[in-house]
């Protein structure tokens, strides 16, 4: 387990393995002040539903279950420093690490689902929106995590804004009039990022409306207000956290926006409907997820022959153009033709299963 100086653990995290088995990787990804491990486990009974046998292992044993971890913190309290980092550099040490692991375990092209906490929907949203881009040869590696993307959960991310963010600025400041200066510090990009009206947010969600049709999408809201100091609020309100979208599933948690993403039996308020949507998504991704990647890999081959031509041009003679374009041209008919074998066996099995 790899963790930062302050103890936090980070990066990619394995909480459960099928093995072999596994055929889709569902990946965690924590908010604003969260942590790898504690955002997802309850305070009552310590229990951690993403790696507990008789919670999600129990009902998607053939998923591998990944939780990301990285400073989220705009408070250093107890030795915690705060993030340096905006959303962009995090979404990008996402891609990055998330590639890597899957690659090393020979995974590259594995069905992914996002669950996905607060601020940590912003992140995984802008993430996508940078692996979708990067299709230059020499980095084509990191758009395998946009193919490879079937569904994402969003439990109170703030897609529209929060007010509370503003709340959250002044928290601080009453908490630096008793706290020495030594001890605390603030940093307030990420938090600045959630302000109702935000620029950053509105780019990123701009950024990501073109690619919404291509995954499957779950929104969460909570249904209960959190204790603020002197008063009780919902931190994220239904509008902002499950905006009405076609084609879009929605739904209440009954908790608070720190707790709406902890269960610690199946019979927690929220549980069997987020299972129940990972028990679908997970059935049908292989199939779709197996499709994109040959199609992908046609366009990123086809990408790589314009580049190839265009140095062909200046440094080649013609023969040796017209050798490394043929030999482009090939791989391209092998991909089409693995495409077509793939659609013919989807098309064949689902007749088989009458639908």
């Amino acid at each position: 387990m790899s963790k930062s100086s302050n103890e936090q653990p980070v990066g990619i995290q394995e909480l459960y393995s099928p093995g072999l088995n596994a055929d889709i990787d569902i990946v965690a990804v924590h908010g604003l002040n969260g942590d790898a491990y504690k955002t997802w486990t309850s305070d009552k009974g310590n229990v951690n539903w993403l790696k507990d046998a008789n919670l999600l292992p129990k009902y998607l044993p053939n998923a591998r279950i990944l939780t990301w971890g990285y400073n989220a913190n705009v408070l250093s309290l107890k030795g915690r420093t705060t993030s340096s980092d905006r959303i962009l550099q995090h979404a990008q040490t996402l891609v990055a690490q998330l590639q890597a692991d899957r690659e090393l375990e020979n995974a590259s092209e594995r069905p992914i689902i996002f669950l996905c906490h607060s601020l940590g929907g912003i992140i995984v949203k802008r993430a996508l929106a940078y692996s979708m881009s990067r299709t230059a040869a020499k980095i084509s590696h990191l758009h395998s995590i946009y193919t490879s993307t079937y569904s994402i959960l969003f439990f109170g991310t703030p897609h529209s804004g929060s007010r509370k963010a503003q709340l959250a600025a002044s928290l601080q400041k009453l908490a630096s009039f008793t706290t020495p200066t030594k001890l605390l510090e603030t940093d307030s990009n990420l938090l600045r990022a959630l302000e109702e009206d935000s620029e950053i947010l509105q780019n990123i969600s701009d950024q990501f409306a073109p690619l919404m049709t291509r995954f499957h999408i779950f929104f969460f809201w909570e249904q209960e207000r959190t204790e603020l100091k002197y008063t009780k609020d919902y931190i994220v309100d239904e509008t902002s956290a499950a905006p009405i979208l076609d084609n879009t599933e929605r739904s209440g948690i009954s908790a608070n926006h720190r707790n709406m993403c902890k269960f610690d039996s199946k019979d927690s308020p929220g549980f069997r409907t987020v299972v129940a949507a990972l028990k679908r998504y997970s059935q049908d991704a292989p199939g779709v997820v197996r499709t994109r990647n040959v199609r992908a890999g046609e366009m990123l081959s086809v990408q790589g022959w314009h580049e190839a031509t265009e140095l062909v041009g200046g440094n080649l003679g013609v023969e040796q153009g017209r050798s490394a374009v043929a030999g482009l041209e090939g791989g391209a008919d092998a991909l089409r033709g693995r495409d077509e074998e793939l659609g013919g066996g989807i098309v064949r099995r689902r007749g088989l299963r009458g639908d």
